[in-house]
C-alpha cells in the first residue's frame, strides 16, 4: 500500500464517528425500552406533542428527537467509566485528532477536567501545587478537596489593555526554585481574552523538576486546528491538558475533553478520579456531540474555520472605520533607526499571541464602561460573550458568519453616533487600580503557601482589623479587586507588608473587591490567636 492510499484509507477511518453512529443505530432498530431513562427514549414527549398546540408542542417536539438518543450503558453503547466499544473508539479518534496519546471525555465541562487533573498530582494532604494566581474557580475547589497547598504565581499584567496573563517564566523558575518539593504547575492558557503565551520554556522548567505542566486551555479548544491559530498547549509539551468543546468548537453546552501525553501525569489515578467526579449516568447527547464535533474537524480540516475567521478578520477591518472603538491587539516593540534590538521587547508585551476568534473592543476615552456598552449591544440583538469595567469580548467560531459581523458593526455604529462625549464611569480609576495591581506584582512574585480544605479553617477566631493592623495576619477571607479579577489574597494567605500598602492604594482608588466583606477595604477579615484577641472588631 502507497502513502497515498494509506493516508485514504486513514481519512475514512477518522471520519467515523462511531458513538453518534451507534446511537442512530439504536434508534433505528426501535426496540422497547424496559430501562432508565423514565423518558423511553422520549416517547413521553411524543405523546404530549399529540396533547398539545402551539409554541408548547414545538417545543415538546424538539425534546422528543433530542431524547430519542438520551440512552442508558445498554449492548452497543458502551460505559464511558469503563470504555471498550464505541466510547473508546470515539475517545481514540479524539487523541488522534488533537495530537494527544490518550483522551477522556467529559460531561462536566472543563470544571471537571480541571479538578480531576490537579486532584490526580495530590498523593497526600499538604501537597503543594505551584498555581497561576487567576484561575478558575474549579481550580480553587479542587484543591480543597485534595486538601493541598498552593503557591500561587503572579500574572504579568499587560501595559496597554490592563488584563492580566500568565506569570514570567522566571516566576515559576523562582517558585521551583524555593518549594522544590512542588507537585505539579498549573496555569491558564489563553485567558478569556484570548492572550496567550509560549508554554514551551514552562512545560521545560517543569520537567526538569519532574513535574508535570498541566493546563486549562479551556478557551482554546481550536488551537493548532489552522495555520492562523496559535499552537495547542499539546504541541508546546503540556502533560495534561483541558479543552472546553463546546466553547470555541461544536460540541454541546457542558461537553469538553482531557488530553493526556508524557510520563507525568498519574493515568491510573486520573481515570479513578474521573469516575469519582463524574456521574455515574452521563449524559450519552453530550458524548455524541463530542464525537460528531470532532468528526467535523477530521472531514473539513482547516477549512473548517475559513467562514468564521473570515467574518472575525472583517470585523477587524471594519472597526478602523469606528475611530470611538478601540481593538485589542498584541502591541509589537519599537525599534529604532540606530539600535538592532526591539526597545524594551522583554517585557513590552504580557503575553505572546493572540486568539483572532476572539475580538475584544472599548470606547477609548472611556465615555462608556464595557457592562454598559454590553448592554446596549442586547438592545440591537448582538449577545457579547461577556465585559469587564472597560472591555467587551466578542467570540467567533466555526459557526460565525459575515452576516454575523455585519450585524455586529452596524450595532456598534449606531451605538458611537448615540453615545455623548461624558464618561458614564470613572476611567481614571480603572487606570489607577491597574497600576496598584501592576506594582503588586513586581513586588510578590509569588505567595507563600496557601491551604486549602473542604473543612472549616481550624485557625482562631475571625475577626475584623483595620487594614493598617494586618500586616503579618492571615487573610480570613479573599479578596479580589475587579476588574482584572485576580485574586490579590485567598483565605489562609499570610497578609504582607506589600500587601497592605497595595489593598490601601485600591482602596482610595475605589476599586471593587468581590469576597471582601468590608468593600471600602477599610478593614479586613483575619484569623487571630489568643494574643491578638484584644486587636478588632468580633465577628
Amino acid at each position: 500500500m502507497n502513502r497515498s492510499e494509506q493516508q485514504s484509507e486513514n481519512r475514512l477511518f477518522d471520519v467515523r464517528a462511531p458513538l453518534a453512529e451507534a446511537l442512530l443505530h439504536y434508534i433505528s432498530e426501535k426496540r422497547t425500552s424496559f430501562h432508565v431513562p423514565g423518558h423511553k427514549n422520549g416517547a413521553v414527549y411524543k405523546q404530549a406533542v399529540q396533547e398539545t398546540v402551539g409554541e408548547q408542542q414545538e417545543l415538546l417536539h424538539r425534546m422528543a428527537q433530542l431524547l430519542a438518543i438520551d440512552v442508558t450503558e445498554i449492548e452497543g453503547t458502551d460505559d464511558l467509566h469503563h470504555p471498550m466499544g464505541v466510547i473508546a473508539e470515539a475517545q481514540q479518534l479524539a487523541a488522534h485528532c488533537f495530537g494527544a496519546e490518550e483522551t477522556h471525555f467529559l460531561v462536566g465541562g472543563s470544571t471537571v477536567g480541571n479538578m480531576a487533573l490537579l486532584m490526580s498530582c495530590c498523593s497526600q494532604p499538604g501537597d503543594l501545587i505551584l498555581v497561576q494566581r487567576n484561575v478558575h474557580k474549579s481550580v480553587l475547589h479542587a484543591l480543597m478537596m485534595a486538601g493541598a497547598r498552593a503557591v500561587f504565581l503572579t500574572p504579568r499584567i499587560d501595559k496597554v489593555s490592563g488584563l492580566a496573563t500568565a506569570p514570567h517564566i522566571d516566576v515559576l523558575a523562582g517558585a521551583l526554585q524555593e518549594y522544590p518539593e512542588a507537585k505539579a504547575v498549573f496555569l491558564t492558557n489563553p485567558n478569556y481574552y484570548g492572550m496567550g503565551i509560549d508554554l514551551r520554556p514552562f512545560a521545560q522548567a517543569a520537567h526538569r523538576h519532574g513535574i508535570p505542566l498541566i493546563v486549562d486551555e479551556a478557551h482554546g479548544a481550536h488551537y493548532g486546528l489552522h495555520p492562523s491559530f496559535p499552537e495547542s498547549a499539546l504541541a508546546m509539551g503540556t502533560d495534561g491538558v483541558v479543552q472546553s468543546t463546546h466553547k470555541m468548537l461544536s460540541g454541546m453546552t457542558m461537553s469538553a475533553m482531557l488530553h493526556v501525553q508524557g510520563p507525568y501525569v498519574a493515568r491510573k489515578r486520573l481515570k479513578q478520579l474521573l469516575t469519582m467526579l463524574q456521574s455515574s449516568s452521563p449524559s450519552y447527547p453530550l458524548m455524541a456531540s463530542l464525537d460528531v464535533s470532532r468528526q467535523w474537524i477530521d472531514v473539513k480540516g482547516a477549512q473548517a474555520f475559513e467562514q468564521g475567521l473570515a467574518a472575525a478578520m472583517w470585523l477587524r477591518e471594519q472597526m478602523h472605520q469606528l475611530p470611538r472603538f478601540e481593538l485589542l491587539v498584541k502591541q509589537e516593540p519599537y525599534v529604532s533607526v540606530e539600535q538592532s534590538e526591539p526597545c524594551g521587547s522583554n517585557d513590552f508585551s504580557a503575553f505572546d499571541n493572540l486568539d483572532p476568534m476572539k475580538v475584544v473592543i472599548r470606547e477609548k476615552d472611556d465615555c462608556i464602561s464595557g457592562y454598559d456598552l454590553l448592554e446596549k449591544l442586547a438592545e440591537y440583538g448582538c449577545v457579547a460573550e461577556m465585559a469587564d469595567l472597560r472591555h467587551v469580548v466578542f467570540v467567533f467560531t466555526l459557526g460565525s458568519t459575515l452576516q454575523d459581523a455585519r450585524r455586529l458593526i452596524e450595532a456598534l455604529q449606531s451605538i458611537a453616533v448615540s453615545m455623548g462625549n461624558k464618561p458614564s464611569y470613572d476611567g481614571t480609576g480603572t487606570q489607577a487600580i491597574t497600576q496598584s495591581i501592576g506594582s503588586l506584582t513586581s513586588s510578590r512574585p509569588h505567595s507563600e503557601p496557601v491551604p486549602f480544605s473542604i473543612y472549616e479553617a481550624n485557625v482562631g477566631t475571625t475577626r475584623q482589623v483595620l487594614l493598617q493592623e494586618a500586616d503579618g495576619m492571615v487573610a480570613a477571607e479573599a479578596v479580589i479587586p475587579y476588574p482584572p479579577g485576580i485574586p490579590l489574597l485567598y483565605r489562609g494567605e499570610t497578609i504582607t507588608a506589600a500587601s497592605v500598602n497595595e489593598l490601601a492604594k485600591l482602596a482610595a482608588a475605589g476599586a471593587k473587591c468581590h469576597d471582601a466583606e468590608d468593600y471600602s477595604l477599610q478593614t479586613i477579615k483575619v484569623y487571630v490567636t489568643k494574643d491578638q484577641m484584644g486587636k478588632g472588631e468580633l465577628r
